[in-house]
């Protein structure tokens, strides 16, 4: 651990931004941009399209490695030293994925860059809000949250424009990106140390973290295949794959401003359940054999998924106050352990059958499964 002691509480947002460059990089760019690079690859022959789906898979695994390791490394090194370690995994990804070295070398590049979302994703949502005033963290979590949605923006903007050059140079135009603002960020680190709580849970836990798991679960088709089911599963064209992942990185920007604001108002819980009920509406319409549903699923897609977790965190503080980074913590572990499983299950799956319909059938039913915890008084608080 390092023994530089963390600066106080400061009333900037300064560490809140640094760590929305973090979800930026490790959720926004290095999960999320490989959805319009999906039907890329495929169509470029670097990978099949079952490969395809098994380096998204590996990506969510990766990631459920990084949110088990994430805060004994940062108890270990520091926490700034911890959020450096994850970004340069990131550029080393990236960089990696530039070389069409096989379908076993392009798996361990994605897994890697998942290994490294997952560190960031855990270290920096509670060095952000130790960093900043106690009258500022709900700032403070709306702005680290939007790194992911911002990402996806960038991701969908960019990932097309650099297409036109090959997709090494797209792998490798996104770590250049990365590294710069890495070099930046890393300035203004978010330091307050990741802790490990021994107390007791709150009532409530179990029952939240079950349902964040069947919407991560539920989620896996809209964050690995959507661009793919566009173009190759509607036969659209390949810029229309791309804009639903706009449509996707615009809903993932809205949401998180938006999830915390209603949750203020209506309280965390209803604002939870309104959305999980966009959510099966965002996988519902992807049965719409239209092109505009498509892109309004995308939206609603990115909207619920990302919204959902800024949500979560609300529900999280409402449950446990100042205990809140333990559920955190579980929370991100069961959304890691979900996606993880169902994407190494439907990569198989779809590989067999090639139905882009099926996992979307399989996603409606673990979208409504994740409603039903939260439904009946359990779902209250104690």
């Amino acid at each position: 651990m390092s023994t530089i002691p963390a600066e106080p509480p400061t009333n900037s947002l300064l560490p809140a931004f640094a760590g929305a460059s973090a979800t930026f990089s490790g959720l926004g760019l290095a999960r999320f941009a490989y959805v319009p690079l999906f039907p890329a690859m495929v169509s470029a022959g670097w990978v099949s399209g079952g490969e395809a789906g098994l380096l998204g898979a590996l990506n969510l695994a990766g990631y459920l490695i990084g949110v088990l390791v994430a805060r004994r490394i940062a108890q270990r090194i520091g926490t700034t030293r911890a959020l450096d370690l994850g970004m340069v995994l990131v550029v080393l990804a990236f960089a990696g994925c530039g070389w069409n070295g096989g379908a076993a070398w392009l798996a361990a590049c994605r897994c890697l860059a998942g290994i490294a979302g997952g560190i960031l994703m855990v270290v920096a949502g509670p060095a952000v809000q130790g960093s900043v005033a106690p009258n500022r963290r709900g700032l403070a979590g709306g702005i680290l949250m939007t790194g992911v949605g911002t990402g996806c923006v960038v991701g969908a903007f960019g990932v097309p424009a650099l297409l036109s050059a090959g997709v090494a140079a797209t792998w490798l135009g996104l770590a250049a990106l990365v590294l710069v603002l890495w070099l930046v960020a890393r300035q203004v680190w978010p330091d307050a140390p990741v802790t490990i709580t021994k107390d007791a849970l709150p009532a409530g836990t179990a029952t939240l973290v079950l349902s964040y798991g069947f919407s991560a679960a539920g989620f896996v088709p809209h964050m690995v295949y959507l661009s793919d089911f566009a173009v190759r599963g509607r036969g659209l064209p390949l810029t229309y794959g791309a804009a639903t992942f706009l449509a996707f990185a615009i809903g993932g920007l809205t949401g998180p401003l938006l999830g915390g604001r209603v949750a203020d108002r209506v309280g965390s819980l209803t604002a939870y359940r309104i959305w999980l009920l966009l959510q099966v509406a965002a996988v519902a319409l992807a049965f719409v054999p239209s092109g505009p549903a498509l892109l309004l699923s995308a939206f609603l897609g990115g909207f619920a998924s990302v919204g959902l977790t800024a949500v979560t965190l609300a529900r999280a503080r409402d449950l446990a106050g100042p205990a809140v980074g333990a559920i955190w913590a579980r929370t991100t572990a069961a959304f890691a352990l979900a996606q993880a499983v169902t994407g190494l299950l439907m990569a198989p799956l779809f590989a067999r059958t090639g139905s882009h319909e099926l996992l979307f059938a399989v996603a409606l039913a673990l979208s409504i499964a994740a409603l039903a915890p939260v439904l009946g008084r359990q779902g209250r608080p104690a």
